[in-house]
């Protein structure tokens, strides 16, 4: 039995901690943005996972239920529950208690991984390898704490004194203010200045995603769905430390699930907004996002949008669709009679765009656990589509290649049965791949934007809000981008 205890460090953001620990092996930030996002509370750091999950698609187990889970989640859970019985809280397991995250599961969830909990077509194409769960099992972790100003460090006892003098270190070289913290101490990962070698360069042309835009109309008045959400893809050459430009991307939109999680070969750079489903003693709660408009300069244009969004028939009818999937999603593993909308089409603003943004909550039964809630959830509904299973054949039908961690999610699963989890909107993936033209290996970055679109959707404006929900993040590493994309 591993005893577990905490050693309380200085109050500094998740950034200058994972600046002094990323040298260490496969290292992960889960960051809420702060001080500049407007919601979130608690930034994670953690790395040398004992246990590393690359767990790749298997299609002989597509759509086939395993103890009511899919193939990949259902080994996800055998590991978690046999290192979750190792772990035992000491004499602070007051502060224990109140934390998130004691140790356990840090990761990404591909999209595709809905495939092995559905059976759905195989048209898109996969051109990326990357995993369907990816990520590692952790034993400890620095929690910081921005409600109460506080950071603990969170390990086993026979490490906790070695672990809290890394985190100590180079304590006078970054101040806690700093948007670019200087080089990390260890210079392993810190190479060459990131740049991108060729910029953003989209799957689809414009009369492209025109002729298909067409054709989800067609399936909407045919009486096949009443929303799909589709998406584009943007695809660039990088080179250098892509952690310099996760840095730029945050400074440009802070958000309250923003992430970047290091598994060698695969790093994801995330500034989402939106939660997919936290699991806190049994209560569940997510929060779908449907509703974007630009935000203005200008204050009071600025305000005029925001309410329009929240006035507009179309958006909130949009949501209200998604609301109602997520309820019949939570139906299927919460407690009958537990699901509830606290809020509705609340407006939540962010740096370049405001959102409108539901809330709905469940109880989890106590035989089910957070790999019940994702098995039954998985993807999320915000972001496929109504009814969700057409939605998502359609998708596969008209998206040239897989969507790999675009609206999948990035969560974390402790050992005391906590969860949280974002859907990867806003969100790029660095990954190493064969360049067909040189037949090199070059490092390249994908990023995805989509959107909702119903009955009266327009394809110009549905195109144009696939650029703006990504311009702002793709233009803090490449300026010209949007320019790049003008029809």
């Amino acid at each position: 039995m591993t005893q577990l205890c905490t050693r309380l460090l200085p109050y500094h953001s998740g950034i200058l901690y994972f600046e002094r620990l990323r040298h260490l092996d496969a290292p992960v930030l889960l960051d809420s943005g702060k001080p500049d996002s407007p919601s979130g509370r608690y930034d994670i750091v953690a790395a040398q996972p004992i246990e590393k999950i690359y767990y790749h698609i298997e299609p002989l187990y597509s759509g086939i239920s395993i103890d009511g889970i899919g193939h990949s989640l259902s080994q996800l859970k055998q590991r978690l529950d046999h290192f979750s019985g190792q772990y035992k809280a000491t004499a602070s397991s007051k502060i224990l208690s109140d934390l998130p995250f004691l140790g356990g599961f840090i990761g990404g969830l591909s999209y595709d991984l809905g495939r092995e909990l559905e059976s759905l077509p195989s048209q898109a194409v996969s051109d990326n390898n990357l995993p369907v769960i990816i990520g590692g099992i952790y034993q400890w972790a620095v929690i910081v704490d921005h409600q109460q100003q506080q950071a603990h460090l969170v390990a086993p006892t026979d490490q906790i004194e070695h672990l809290e003098s890394l985190c100590g270190q180079s304590t006078d070289r970054v101040t806690d203010s700093s948007t670019e913290p200087s080089p990390p101490f260890s210079s392993k990962k810190a190479s060459l200045p990131f740049k991108l070698k060729q910029g953003f360069r989209a799957n689809l042309t414009w009369p492209e995603y025109q002729a298909r835009f067409d054709k989800i109309m067609a399936y909407i008045r045919a009486g096949d769905c009443y929303q799909i959400n589709f998406a584009q893809r943007f695809k660039a050459i990088s080179e250098g430390d892509s952690w310099q430009a996760y840095l730029k991307m945050r400074a440009a939109t802070p958000a309250p699930f923003s992430a970047y999680l290091d598994f060698d070969s695969f790093k994801i750079l995330s500034v989402s907004p939106e939660r997919f489903m936290q699991l806190r003693a049994n209560q569940v709660e997510t929060k779908p996002i449907k509703g974007t408009a630009p935000r203005s300069a200008d204050n009071k244009e600025d305000q005029k949008i925001a309410k329009q969004l929240q006035a507009s028939r179309k958006d909130r009818a949009e949501n209200l669709m998604i609301v109602d999937l997520l309820r019949n999603d939570l139906g299927r593993v919460c407690k009958t009679g537990s699901v509830n909308v606290p809020a509705l089409f609340a407006l939540e603003s962010y740096a370049n765009v405001h959102h409108l943004v539901s809330t709905v909550t469940g109880e989890l039964p106590e035989e089910k656990d957070a790999v019940d809630l994702l098995a039954a959830s998985f993807p999320g509904g915000s972001i496929t589509g109504a009814p969700k299973i057409r939605a998502m054949t359609i998708i596969d039908e008209l998206e040239p290649q897989r969507r790999a961690i675009y609206c999948g999610s990035i969560a974390y699963i402790s050992f005391n049965g906590q969860m949280d989890s974002s859907i990867t909107i806003r969100t790029l993936l660095e990954s190493r791949q064969v360049n067909p033209q040189s037949g090199m290996q070059e490092s390249y970055l994908e990023c995805w934007g989509g959107g909702g679109i119903v009955y009266d959707s327009e394809a110009a404006s549905e195109y144009q809000e696939t650029l703006h929900k990504v311009g702002k993040i793709l233009q803090a590493i490449q300026p010209d981008f949007l320019e790049s994309f003008q029809r």
